[in-house]
């Protein structure tokens, strides 16, 4: 249809429905592409415009047409798992998930992560994805070039349909997101209903500008966290507290569609549901798969070991007096037909260019063993012995140089070792995955000589000083060039060797990925000659094509070895050759009419394809076609094939022989070619299920599940053959079993070289039988493949033990994967069929993992449609869920010498997340079924119950209390009968005037300014005076003190009190942020009711400009007062409230769940936590104490404005911004003061750690040391961050910081001084819980290292008059010390609610006056928000108890509870930040059931896909939990509030709205 033109728009309306219908079946792969095409024109054809001939857009010239067709490369797919059986079932499976397939989501990503290749095709002419055969060889296509930061123009992709629907429909019609406040979904709501809440739902209430409180005012790592997004950052509930505000903006709905979509797809019922009940932590494990009664058991009689033939000698066709070692068969054949041809290889264009005569061979094998033993080395002292092992490194073009050395060394009894050529653009580098494994082996062999030819020695890399350099992983080699070498002297023979020594040692991969070298005796050599020479019927002056690598397995036993004991002519071809002209192995059977042809199914498959060359072929002379891959159950569809094409030109059926082989066992069966009798062949249809459980059960040929297997011949002649179980003890299998296949033999390789435990359980092995009796008395070698024996000693392989995934009960072989995913339309999608299986371990069971390579030119859509396609195609057919399903761009997968996938590198950069791939698809939800089962809660159980089950067991209930709050000796009886602090500040000003209360420091430790009590008391009376002349207020106004951290903050806030006004503290919009702090500041004014702002010049002119007023109104401000500008008016009197239960002051702040919460402190309340921290810390008029914090609420406010003037004690002020100029100021002060006293900040510590890491001698230098210092104090409201205080306490030992020094305090909003740690209280305890217990609200103790082990320290002693209890936050009950509870506390410092705009406090009076069900239920008590446990402990108090310690574990209101237990986000961030290097913050939260992951990303947009599968892996190994949604993003996104903790909500509330802007979203099914 390439010169006709159809306007579809103007077609009829059935015509368009019959073309949708049609589009619908070939997507579903009901119909073929060529039937497709030819309903679609006879359905066009009435409405077709025809075009002037020559100019249809896609009608090539015929020349072009030609020129294209010639430069097609027949060995670009890689079909040796195709199969027209496989793929038919794979079409029929795919159509019954046709009306059932759920719609996948499709990932967003950033278009600058979409690799070039999905926009524009690659260049492909000679690049190939295989080998370079020689050393010379030029890579032209190195793949996908991994550029950093580079964004392309393409469209990001959106999600799309599976009925067809167009993206560009969707892209027009985005429905607009709906954020909700506290709309709660219940647990059992039906999925759907979830679309009606989101589109239902309204904030209660409205605000018009959207405020930001999630960043710091300096901090350098909180300045880049701001404006990434324009989100909504406050939050109101519907009690009046502030909450998120929604945007006025526009929104997109793109990820709340995308979830909504990725829950519709997790409807699908889950292949084994999990019941539900509660777990015990003792009982917490995983769900063990349990035995399906249906699966198939074996049934047969046990097997006893089967023997080949007898190797006799002679047989008629074999001439008697065969040599008897391969030396002396050289000699023979060197000397009696010296003239006759041993090699010859083709040259690039397929001519035999290079011959070389057995006489020629013989020479030169002796010139090289000569000069081994007797040349090289001898002068630098380094000369080759007997036995010693040497490299053989020759290219795959190179066979004459390569059998010379070999038997030059085998003459010298040296050893060699064949390796494969390496390169440092290799080595480094995906084209040469594994060199360094290679290189280890040597190291281990102890290999100090490397034999090489003289062009191949030329390519080598060479340093500036001409020597070859040392390749990566490799030992230092010495190279020796085996030709132009002198003739051995006339009298020298070659030395005499043992039989049973080494002879040479074949290098191959273990299944865990390392390279390890088989032992090959002489002995076995010879016998392994001799075994195939009568199993191949092998004969003088035969010719042999070989076109496999001649270095190892099959090419080496069969080139070089047998080839030289028979006298044979093996013709190489080259790998190179065989990519340009895959004709060319059959063309010279055809020449020479040689009788054996060594090849692999993939070059039957190539010849197969090259029909041009077919006329000229010959096979009449050919009477053994050794197939070296038929173990592979897909080399079946290989065989017949061929065989159909060619028996027309003389090939013969009985002249195809697939043969089994193993690098351990070597040669494990082949089939006799010329076979006589009708048993001498057979296969089987087999069912895949039974082959699963492990037992052989023949299916129906029409079969979707069926597998066609094809024997590899019978036991070779001499060996013995028993199948054994493929786990445990080697128990015999029944006849019906499929198990490994163990050959006992004299050819078998013997050992590991140097691994004695792996090499006795590889080549040592005894078969049992199943009473436990030795079966034989033999050894038998494992050989790697599973499989069984059929009649007639007839040897079955379906598969191998290194392609074996057990997945639960059931065992999948990757072949038979890969076979199924290139059945879901190969030629369309996948790059050269090259695919990689395996599997991983997650969760205690192994999961299936399939990496493809894509074509170039594939989009987004088609990827993902292939994707779900790939995904129906397994489950159908093989019964399996697939774990991850990952695309990369072509030629970018680990390779092999040979070109081949290396599958170890492949799976080594998958687990440490160097893969880059373009595409991943992860599967957990339909494949993890073992997780532990969900906790259920039981709402009969009572609280009582639970409280006088408790006392049964001996439980100690959960409390503590600080000291009795005494009145000690404080100042006589005038502290006593002052309540306010007005009284005290104006008592010291006349008692103390010139006393120094303040000293400000600058980032050079200079005192700023110093404040005396007779200073700050006149200066709060002038500041008393502006409220009440300028500001004209009232008493009991509100006013808004807005200034940065300093003694002005500290005066007006006196100031304020002494007129009986409230103030409250608001932190300053940030200069340079103003469009993203103002906000927040102007709600804090708002929501408070403040009618006057007190604060500086520079404060206003920043409200009134410009950029401030674009966002808030200048206008709109309540009365603005400015400090610098007083009367001189002194106050007539001071203001005293009436009862000290008024209100003192607001103290505002925001959670980590974007709450922003204001308190009301009374003033009892105030002078109550004073007194306490006097008494914990013990604060004097004499003490030195540094304040480095933020002044503006909790225990920060309290130190900063309160402390001082209650204890009279010198307080030196350093703001946090001076800290983030100079880290060094704070402690040099400390030092410089001689601080014994000193709080800070998680930020300000976080800034001394980072910034001084290195300068701590520096600083020692300057004379600072820390020996002063008795408490170092965190204020913080949130679960100690243990690893920032060790390495703070550890970095700092050096200055003379004690360990005991540090600690933190605890506080919340209902009472924002809990905990507090004094110079003289026992120093901080630490304890280590179970993880897995605290899910489940226990408290359970472990050792230290123990296995989901959580370290949590103190939260600092309770201060004087404070008592607090553990309770259950449903039933109010007590909790016992092994519970994890609620923690309620009850003191006189409380705070005495919530102040709102709304005045409206019934709904919140539960926080600040709560009784317990069970135990005191008398007192009242304020909730905290927070889960915690109290654990008593071995220190003693001052009051000679035992000393209870708090422990907080986190806010209540951040808990994840997913599958009936509590998570803390912190715990499964924890865990995320460790699964890659590359990931440098990240933060979790839940939305409708699913747990979404958001990770920043510190490294190249290329790297985000590879952060996907390590992220759901490691939470799903550390917490049981399926991640739904992976959200990768730039460094700086995810929100922190002023004490540096995560704006998890605001987070959330920016990724439903699509406001991230993120690398990569990733929906995992």
């Amino acid at each position: 249809m390439a010169d006709i033109e159809v306007d579809i728009t103007l077609l009829p309306e059935d015509v368009r429905e019959k073309l949708a219908e049609l589009d619908l079946e070939l997507s579903e792969g009901d119909i073929t592409r060529k039937g497709y095409e030819k309903k679609k024109t006879r359905l066009l054809t009435p409405y077709m415009k025809q075009q002037p001939p020559g100019q249809g857009p896609s009608a090539p010239s015929p020349s072009t047409a030609a020129q294209r067709k010639a430069q097609r490369r027949l060995t670009r797919e890689d079909n040796r798992y195709h199969s027209e059986i496989r793929t038919e079932a794979v079409m029929q499976a795919l159509a019954m998930h046709n009306k059932r397939v759920p719609v996948m989501p499709l990932p967003s990503k950033r278009t600058s992560v979409n690799y070039h290749g999905q926009q524009r095709r690659e260049r492909h002419g000679d690049s190939s994805s295989d080998d370079d055969d020689s050393v010379f060889d030029e890579e032209h296509s190195r793949g996908f070039q991994r550029g950093g930061n580079s964004r392309d123009s393409g469209a990001s992709s959106s999600s799309y349909s599976d009925a067809g629907a167009s993206p560009h429909h969707q892209a027009q019609e985005r429905p607009r997101s709906q954020q909700f406040g506290n709309f709660i979904i219940p647990g059992n709501t039906a999925r759907h209903a979830l679309a009606d809440v989101m589109q239902n739902s309204r904030h209660s209430h409205h605000i018009s500008q959207p405020p930001d409180v999630t960043n710091n005012a300096k901090s350098l790592r909180q300045a880049d966290r701001v404006g990434r997004y324009n989100q909504s950052s406050v939050r109101i509930t519907t009690t009046g507290n502030v909450t998120g505000v929604e945007d006025d903006g526009p929104r997109h709905g793109k990820v709340s569609a995308k979830i909504q979509q990725l829950l519709n797809t997790l409807k699908r019922p889950k292949r084994r549901p999990l019941k539900e009940y509660f777990m015990d932590e003792d009982e917490h494990t995983l769900e063990m798969p349990t035995a399906d009664p249906n699966a198939p058991k074996p049934e047969g009689n046990e097997l006893t070991p089967v023997p080949g033939e007898q190797l006799v000698f002679p047989l008629p066709q074999i001439p008697s007096g065969l040599p008897h070692n391969l030396e002396a068969a050289l000699q023979r054949y060197g000397s009696s037909s010296f003239k006759a041809n041993a090699v010859t290889v083709l040259d690039q264009h397929g001519k035999p260019s290079y011959n070389l005569t057995y006489g020629k061979l013989l020479s030169r094998t002796q010139k090289i063993a000569f000069n081994l033993l007797h040349k090289v080395g001898h002068k630098e002292g380094m000369s080759i012995k007997l036995g010693d092992r040497v490299a053989l490194v020759y290219p795959n073009n190179d066979p004459i140089s390569f059998i010379c050395a070999f038997y030059g060394c085998v003459m010298a009894g040296v050893v060699p070792v064949p390796v494969e050529v390496p390169l440092t653009k290799r080595v480094s580098d995906r084209h040469d995955a594994g060199g360094a494994g290679v290189g280890f082996l040597l190291g281990s062999l102890s290999v100090c000589w490397a034999l090489t030819s003289e062009a191949c020695f030329k390519g080598l890399p060479k340093s500036s000083s001409g020597e070859v350099i040392t390749f990566k992983g490799w030992p230092k080699l010495n190279w020796f060039v085996t030709e132009n070498l002198s003739k051995p002297t006339k009298d020298w023979q070659p030395p005499s060797k043992g039989e049973d020594v080494p002879a040479y040692i074949e290098y191959t991969i273990n299944k865990d990925g390392s390279t390890v070298g088989v032992t090959v005796t002489r002995n076995t050599m010879f016998c392994h000659c001799r075994t195939l020479t009568v199993g191949c019927n092998y004969s003088e002056g035969e010719v042999m094509v070989c076109v496999l690598d001649f270095k190892r397995d099959v090419g080496l036993w069969h080139g070089i070895l047998c080839s030289v004991f028979n006298g044979m002519h093996v013709i190489f071809i080259p790998y190179s050759l065989m990519k340009v002209d895959p004709a060319s192995w059959m063309k010279m059977v055809t020449k020479y009419k040689a009788c054996v042809a060594v090849v692999k199914s993939r070059d039957m498959h190539w010849g197969l394809l090259a029909q041009k060359d077919h006329k000229d072929i010959s096979f009449t002379s050919l009477r053994m076609l050794l197939v070296a891959d038929g173990a592979n159950p897909w080399s079946l569809t290989s065989c017949d094939s061929f065989l159909s094409a060619f028996q027309a030109k003389g090939l013969k059926a009985d002249a195809i022989c697939p043969c089994a082989s193993s690098s351990e066992a070597l040669t494990v069966s082949v089939r006799r070619p010329g076979r006589t009798s009708s048993s001498a062949t057979g296969r089987g249809i087999l069912s895949m299920q039974g082959l699963s459980f492990g037992v052989v059960r023949v299916d129906s040929e029409n079969s979707l599940t069926s597998l066609t297997l094809q024997d590899c011949g019978q036991v070779m002649p001499g060996a013995v053959m028993v199948v054994i179980r493929l786990e445990g003890a080697p128990y015999l299998c029944k006849t019906d079993e499929v198990g490994e296949l163990c050959v006992c033999s004299g050819y078998t390789g013997a050992a590991y070289w140097g691994l004695q435990g792996l090499s006795t359980a590889t080549f040592q092995v005894q078969p049992l039988h199943s009473d436990g009796r030795l079966a034989a008395d033999k050894m038998y070698v494992r050989t790697g493949l599973i499989g069984f024996l059929g009649p007639g000693g007839l040897v079955f392989v379906c598969g191998s033990k290194e392609g074996l995934m057990q997945i639960a009960t059931r065992r999948h072989n990757t072949d038979d994967i890969i076979a199924t995913v290139l059945a879901v339309e190969p030629m369309k999608f996948i790059y050269r069929g090259r695919i990689a299986v395996f599997s991983i371990s997650v969760l205690k069971d192994e999961r299936i993992v399939i990496i493809a390579e894509q074509r170039p030119d594939c989009t987004e859509e088609e990827s993902f449609q292939w994707m779900s396609r790939v995904l129906q195609a397994v489950d159908s057919i093989h019964q399996v869920g697939v774990y991850c399903l990952a695309l990369v761009p072509p030629n970018y997968l680990p390779k092999t010498p040979l070109g081949g996938i290396h599958l170890y590198e492949t799976k080594k950069k998958f687990l440490e997340g160097s893969l880059h791939p373009a595409n991943v698809l992860m599967c957990p939800h339909t494949c993890v079924t073992n997780l532990p089962k969900p906790r259920e809660f039981h709402p009969d159980v009572t609280p009582s119950a639970v409280h006088v089950g408790n006392i049964v067991q001996g439980a100690r209930m959960a409390w503590a209390q600080g000291r009795d709050l005494g009145i000690g000796e404080e100042d006589g009886d005038a502290s006593r009968k002052h309540q306010f602090l007005t009284e005290i500040l104006r008592w010291r000003s006349q008692s103390t005037p010139d006393h120094i209360m303040f000293t400000m420091l600058n980032a050079r430790m200079q005192p700023h300014l110093t404040v005396t009590c007779s200073q700050l008391h006149k200066r709060a009376e002038r500041i008393g005076c502006l409220l009440m002349e300028k500001g004209g207020l009232n008493t009991g106004d509100h006013v808004a003190l807005i200034y940065p951290p300093g003694i002005e903050l500290i005066a007006a806030f006196y100031g304020c009190l002494y007129v009986g006004c409230v103030p409250v503290t608001i932190r300053p919009p940030h200069p340079q942020n103003v469009g993203s702090t103002l906000p927040t500041v102007r709600m804090i004014v708002e929501v408070s009711k403040s009618v006057a702002i007190l604060t500086s010049t520079f404060v206003i002119k920043l409200l009134k400009s410009k950029e401030a007023g674009a966002i808030v109104e200048s206008k709109t401000w309540p009365k603005l007062l400015d400090t610098d500008d007083l009367p001189k008016r002194k106050l007539a009197a001071v203001y005293r409230a009436p009862t000290p239960e008024m209100i003192c002051y607001l103290d505002f702040s925001v959670s980590t769940t974007g709450m922003l919460a204001g308190v009301k402190m009374s003033h009892a309340a105030a002078t109550a936590l004073c007194r306490a921290q006097k008494l914990q810390c013990e604060l004097y008029p004499s003490r030195d104490v540094a304040l480095c914090l933020d002044p503006y609420c909790g225990l920060g406010l309290v130190l900063w404005c309160l402390s001082s003037v209650y204890s009279g004690h010198h307080s030196i002020l350093i703001p946090p911004s001076e800290v983030e100029t100079n880290p060094a100021v704070w402690l040099s002060s400390v030092s410089v003061y001689k601080v014994r006293d000193t709080f800070c900040s998680y930020g300000v510590m976080e800034l001394c750690t980072r910034g001084l890491g290195t300068s701590t001698s520096a600083l020692k230098a300057k004379g600072v040391n820390l020996v002063c210092v008795r408490a170092c104090c965190v204020i913080a409201e949130e679960r100690p961050r243990i690893q920032l205080t060790t390495s703070f306490t550890k970095l700092f030992a050096s200055l003379g910081l004690s360990p005991r020094a540090v600690s933190t305090s605890f506080g919340c909003r209902v009472n924002v001084g809990i905990g507090l740690q004094g110079a003289s209280c026992p120093e901080p305890t630490t304890v280590y819980v179970d993880l897995r217990a605290l899910r489940n609200d226990r408290v359970t103790l472990v050792e230290k290292g123990s296995p989901h082990s959580l370290c949590l320290m103190e939260s600092g002693k309770l201060l004087p008059g404070v008592k607090v209890v553990i309770a259950n936050p449903e039933t109010k009950g007590q909790c016992a010390d092994s519970h994890l509870g609620e923690i309620w506390v009850s003191s006189p410092h409380s705070a005495t609610g919530y102040f709102t705009i709304y005045g409206d406090d019934s709904l919140h009076q539960d926080h600040f006056d709560s009784r317990l069900a069970t135990g005191d239920t008398q007192t009242s008590y304020a909730r905290t928000g927070f889960l915690g446990f109290i654990r008593r402990t071995e220190l003693t108090q001052s009051d000679g108890e035992r000393h209870d310690a708090i422990f907080v574990v986190g806010g209540l209101d951040e808990t994840i509870v997913l599958r009936g237990m509590r998570y803390h986000p912190i715990d499964v961030e924890t865990s995320v930040l460790r699964a890659h290097r590359k990931i440098c913050e990240c933060a979790v939260f839940t939305w409708t059931n699913l747990l979404v992951v958001v990770v920043e990303l510190d490294g190249n947009e290329n790297e985000a896909l590879d952060l996907v599968p390590l992220v759901t892996n490691a939470v799903l190994e550390e917490h049981y939990l399926i991640v739904g949604v992976v959200v990768v993003v730039d460094p700086g996104v995810i929100p922190i509030n002023s004490r540096g903790e995560k704006q998890r909500m605001h987070l959330r509330d920016g990724f439903l709205a699509d406001q991230l802007d993120p690398i990569y979203v990733a929906y995992n099914m």
